[in-house]
């Protein structure tokens, strides 16, 4: 269990909030992030790294992982610490003002401002419908995403879906575990076509094995996994002994624990004050998709503005009586933190 002190807690490392590193840092204020996802970018590098973004100023066209690329470059100077693979559980308001945060690891935050910048919420991932598969959770056999690929070193491994993630992941743990086993319902993928292709040529030179027009109907074991059934699509059931059984069938996005912070919620989504982006709770801001107001655009290119009013606001909340003079980092530069 690790204990974190710093100025503001920014709640998601997608570009929002990534950036919102920056503008707190142009106020020499530190900032932690913290993500329940296991690498930042949000669903930039989750759901389409590859996908060029067109709106971004100063940029005809930027690939989403170059643009997280750059941005984690951008705020390199200010030296934030990051939380990532954790999500936020417990909230708590001290009485001097500031906020006690835990993550689901048991991490402790201490903050004088909260930053929101959670896009649609908490990623979290999207289960099939198999019986006993809660009972396989928490290290027991059943992972819903990759954290640490040597953690399936030499191991037996099932993964089911058809997208990007399954395919990725089939291709890179063919050279890192003992046995993988793509399961998919289709007989075509939705990922990447080269994607696709890659796989396929690994079944045939007998590095993986790829089960078409099937799923993973049931899973064993007592107390830990050890079979899993792979039904095709005629009917006909198959046990597989398996160490981890991975489905990776995508994220849907939750408000999560943060709908119980008391926080003024419409339409799953935090109403704040356009002035600096603040909540209804002093100290709390909200930035970025997670968030309302009248005439609300979904849009990074919203969200960087956000930021910069966000950072403004923390700093007066912050330092109440202090004067902040906006300083061009054309003439200034950037400081270092």
């Amino acid at each position: 269990m690790s204990s974190i002190s710093t100025d503001i807690c920014i709640i998601g490392a997608g570009p929002v909030g990534l950036f919102a590193v920056f503008e707190a840092g142009l106020l020499k204020l530190r900032c932690h992030v913290v993500d329940a996802l296991p690498q930042v970018g949000g669903q930039l590098s989750e759901i389409y790294p590859k996908k060029p973004i067109y709106d971004i100023p100063g940029f005809p066209s930027v690939l989403a992982g170059d643009l997280v690329q750059n941005l984690m470059e951008q705020i390199a100077p200010f030296h934030p610490t990051f939380t990532l693979g954790e999500r936020v559980e417990k909230f708590e308001k001290l009485d001097d003002g500031s906020f006690q945060l835990t993550t689901t690891d048991g991490t402790e935050i201490h903050c004088k401002a909260i930053a929101i910048a959670g896009g649609l919420g908490s990623f979290e991932p999207r289960k099939p419908a198999v019986e006993s598969l809660e009972s396989f959770e928490g290290g027991k056999g059943v992972y819903y995403m990759v954290r640490d690929p040597e953690h399936f070193r030499d191991k037996r491994l099932v993964i089911a879906g058809g997208g990007d993630s399954a395919l990725d992941w089939t291709i890179f743990l063919a050279d890192v575990a003992k046995e993988v086993t793509l399961v998919h319902r289709g007989t075509t993928f939705r990922g990447a076509a080269d994607s696709a292709e890659k796989v396929k040529n690994l079944h045939e030179a007998g590095k993986v094995r790829l089960v078409l027009s099937s799923n993973v109907t049931h899973v064993h074991g007592n107390g830990t996994l050890s079979h899993v059934t792979i039904t095709g699509n005629n009917g006909e059931p198959e046990q597989v002994p398996v160490d981890a059984f991975v489905p990776l069938f995508g994220l849907t996005p939750k408000l999560g624990p943060i709908g119980e912070w008391g926080l003024e919620i419409e339409d799953n989504a935090v109403k704040v004050d356009t002035l600096d982006y603040s909540t209804n709770v002093p100290g709390i801001f909200a930035i970025g998709d997670i968030n309302t107001y009248p005439g609300k655009l979904k849009l990074i290119l919203c969200g960087f503005h956000e930021a910069a009013l966000m950072a403004q606001g923390a700093y007066k909340h912050i330092y109440p009586d202090k004067k902040y003079v906006l300083k061009y980092t054309t003439v200034n530069g950037v400081p270092t933190l």
